[in-house]
């Protein structure tokens, strides 16, 4: 693991690994300079979700093996680009998110109340 902090500004707890995710796919939604689309924001997508971003382009459904991309189904959760989140969340589709797992870098973009009005429950 990191030492990489979350939106609470505790460590960043692992997303998911079935599917395994992350820009590093690791897991975890770390970031770094590579990371351009900043995959930070770990949400657990919805069919409106999904059904969304294939309609702006990322089809986020339909497996890539070249990739080492499963293809993702609601229920699933990922890491997605912070900037596709906020967007989904312009369009009333944002899907929600887990506080723990959520890189701090989310912040710049999404303020910490709202991202806590799309959490899980835990």
């Amino acid at each position: 693991m990191t030492d990489a902090k979350n939106v609470l500004g505790e460590t960043l707890q692992l997303c998911c690994t079935s599917p395994m995710t992350g820009y590093l796919r690791n897991g975890v939604c770390e970031t770094g300079p590579q990371d351009v689309g900043t995959h930070v924001v770990c949400a657990q997508v919805t069919e409106d979700f999904l059904a969304f971003t294939k309609a702006r382009g990322n089809n986020l459904s339909t497996p890539v093996p070249a990739y080492n991309f499963p293809g993702l189904k609601p229920g699933d959760k990922w890491c997605l680009c912070v900037s596709r989140w906020k967007e989904a969340l312009d369009a009333g589709v944002a899907p929600p998110i887990v506080l723990a797992a959520t890189h701090e870098a989310t912040l710049k973009v999404v303020p910490l109340e709202v991202l806590q009005e799309h959490a899980l429950s835990t």
